[in-house]
């Protein structure tokens, strides 16, 4: 790479000109997974899903149509009572609700969906932690 004088309000400086040289690259930090914004974006979406207006819920929920609107934009933190009331309010199970929370979190980690958990516990963890021991077939 050459340096080139360049004039900056009278004053001479060197810059380099010519290729640059390639940098290694630098991964980028993962972002931080904020649990109120994916409840809120769920709530969000479940409501738009059914037409319905941030009055029409934050009414049903018997929450105030500001805090609602806060919770939604991942503002405030829900208290687990103030979600069930709003699910309720959505006619949507709270399960329905966490699960696709769930979902949204492990897209973004890079978890794939549909991952499924075993529903036996390996025969080495039972014995360590005393529960039951996997069925064995013959």
């Amino acid at each position: 790479m050459a340096k080139q004088p360049v004039s900056v309000n009278g004053v001479v400086r060197w810059r380099d000109v010519g290729m640059p040289q390639e940098r290694a690259a630098v991964p980028a930090e993962p972002k931080a997974i904020i649990l109120r914004h994916e409840i809120g974006e769920v709530l969000r979406e479940s409501r738009q899903r059914q037409g319905r207006t941030l009055r029409e819920v934050s009414h049903d929920a018997r929450v105030s149509l500001g805090y609602l609107s806060e919770v939604e934009r991942g503002q405030k933190e829900a208290s687990s009572e103030l979600l069930a009331s709003i699910a309720e309010a959505l006619d949507v199970p709270m399960s329905n609700l966490l699960r696709d929370v769930s979902d949204r979190i492990a897209l973004q980690e890079g978890v794939p969906l549909g991952m499924t958990v075993p529903d036996t516990v390996p025969d080495q963890m039972a014995r360590n932690y005393g529960g039951r021991q996997a069925a064995t077939t013959a």
